[in-house]
């Protein structure tokens, strides 16, 4: 791990994303400047610091890989790197981007949209970054919060494995005295097979959790999917609980095409 009595350097890169986890970093605010007297940061355009090859100890990768272009700075990004930390659930599991990857439409789709397809280059599926480099810790969430982003930063500049959450929010709802929405309003909630760290935040405002931090351990998803079925969604309206934000999540992207054969008679388009 990082030695503590030297000044860590840092960088935070962009792939194809949004750029809302990187805002979580911008969000800690006061902290954010109590951290830059610790740790260099040398690389976060988002800040307004451009270096993008520099050598640092720590590498925060928002985004997946969408395009070739990506895939070798991917590698540059691990090679100038101690530690890479994927942060989000595009750089985790692809994100949004990685609906594309459940059908083989993706030509169509591209000459549909842009006027000039020729100049659109990206990959036929969008994949995280740990398909194609090493990844040292993953910061699961759409987008992470600030507070699980310190903690991990804290726990590397102190010499120790960061923490890696992966409770089901149905603890986190516990831990607050949450009322649970499927029970008692038959929400079709995903928080029995999805790993906390939002704090709970939907239940906690009477919505159910659509499943933005990933799998939680050992998550049954074949059970939550017949409690989905008993409380009326029609197979199609499972599959589309478990293929959004995080249909590139092994967990989720099975379960989402068992419930698509069952809407299909049994095909299932992988």
């Amino acid at each position: 791990m990082i030695k503590i009595d030297t000044k860590p350097r840092i960088a935070v890169h962009k792939f194809s994303s949004c750029d809302g986890c990187q805002l979580a970093f911008l969000n800690l605010g006061g902290e954010l400047l109590e951290l830059t007297r610790r740790v260099e940061i040398r690389h976060f355009l988002e800040a307004g610091l451009d270096d993008p090859d520099a050598e640092v100890d720590i590498a925060f990768v928002e985004g997946s890989l969408s395009t070739q272009d990506e895939i070798e700075r991917i590698h540059r990004v691990r090679d100038a790197s101690r530690y890479l930390i994927t942060i989000g659930a595009c750089a985790t599991a692809g994100g949004l981007q990685a609906l594309r990857n459940l059908d083989n439409q993706h030509d169509q789709w591209r000459d549909a949209i842009y006027a000039k397809p020729e100049f659109i280059k990206t990959l036929n599926h969008a994949r995280p970054i740990a398909n194609e480099v090493r990844v040292d810790f993953e910061l699961w969430g759409c987008p992470i919060n600030s507070r699980q982003l310190l903690a991990a930063v804290n726990a590397l500049l102190f010499g120790v494995p960061p923490i890696d959450e992966r409770d089901k929010v149905c603890l986190e709802c516990k831990r607050q005295q949450r009322v649970c929405v499927m029970i008692t309003e038959d929400k079709p909630c995903l928080g029995p097979v999805t790993r906390t760290g939002c704090g709970a935040l939907c239940p906690g405002f009477g919505r159910d959790c659509y499943g933005c931090y990933g799998p939680s351990d050992n998550p049954n998803t074949a059970s939550l999917s017949r409690r989905f079925a008993g409380i009326g969604l029609l197979p199609e309206a499972i599959a589309r609980r478990f293929l959004m934000i995080n249909s590139g999540a092994p967990a989720f992207h099975d379960a989402g095409l068992i419930a698509r054969s069952g809407a299909h008679g049994g095909d299932s388009d992988d």
